[in-house]
């Protein structure tokens, strides 16, 4: 039972995933049918300039919003780990965390009302776009981050930290030295939640985004009121294989490391 419940949810996640990356080779002209193998849907995807200036915003978007967001979590998850208690601490970690529960309609209503606000106080800066839907990006990342830099922190034995202040360690030296690489892989892993978060988002996107700020997403979506073309299926064969690069790539990084004894001479 174990192994076929196993099998079963192993299937019902990437089944689907597969036949998409099947049908990206396949000749036929409708996106769900096969036709023969071939590869002229990765050639048209390249020609197609749309979904490739799309996607690379989606990209630049990602980055920059997954790397803001790790600086604005971290800096809270810090607050929270090692601040202890303070006044208004509460309603600090209420707000930080307000992201994660809130439905994204709300927050994205809300960015966009911020947005409105802000345009009108500066007589029209900044125009929707890009920028927006990054700081936006990194704005619901930034929680995500926050709670596992906090988990990461908590976790770690402050015994390590009062031995370098023992020997004569500065703050900075502590901080550099100790507590950053053993924090490291919650920011990693932070950084990897941001970029895949503003990557396939939608909602939060389309009421931030002007004309200038078209990510991925929101083109693909747009597409399903003409109807899908296999260049999405060969562009989903894509993007998997990147993720599973840089998974790969995060995983060699982040396993632990077995130091050898060196033999006795």
């Amino acid at each position: 039972m174990r192994r076929a419940a196993l099998c079963f949810g192993l299937a019902f996640l990437w089944l689907p995933v597969l036949l998409l990356v099947g049908y990206a080779f396949s000749a036929a002209r409708l996106p769900f049918t096969w036709g023969g193998f071939s590869l002229r849907w990765f050639g048209a995807l390249l020609a197609n300039e749309r979904l490739v200036e799309a996607t690379l915003l989606s990209l630049r978007v990602a980055t920059g919003a997954a790397s803001l967001a790790v600086l604005l979590g971290g800096g809270i998850g810090w607050v929270l780990a090692r601040h202890g208690r303070f006044r208004g601490r509460a309603l600090f970690g209420a707000l930080a965390a307000a992201p994660l529960v809130l439905p994204e309609v709300v927050t994205g209503l809300s960015l966009l009302l911020l947005a409105v606000a802000v345009q009108t106080l500066t007589e029209g800066w900044p125009q929707r776009g890009a920028g927006t839907v990054l700081i936006a990006h990194a704005l619901l990342a930034g929680s995500y981050v926050a709670v596992l830099v906090q988990a990461r922190l908590a976790s770690l034995d402050p015994a390590l930290e009062e031995a370098a202040r023992d020997l004569g360690a500065t703050p900075a030296a502590v901080f550099r030295t100790i507590t950053l690489p053993l924090v490291a892989p919650a920011l990693a892993a932070g950084w990897l939640l941001g970029f895949t978060l503003s990557l396939d988002d939608v909602v939060v996107a389309s009421f931030v985004s002007g004309p200038a700020g078209t990510t991925l997403p929101i083109a693909v979506f747009s597409m399903l009121r003409l109807g899908l073309t296999p260049e999405v299926n060969a562009l989903a064969a894509l993007l998997l294989l990147t993720a599973a690069i840089c998974m790969g790539g995060a995983a060699i990084l982040l396993r632990p490391r077995v130091v050898a004894p060196k033999a006795e001479g």
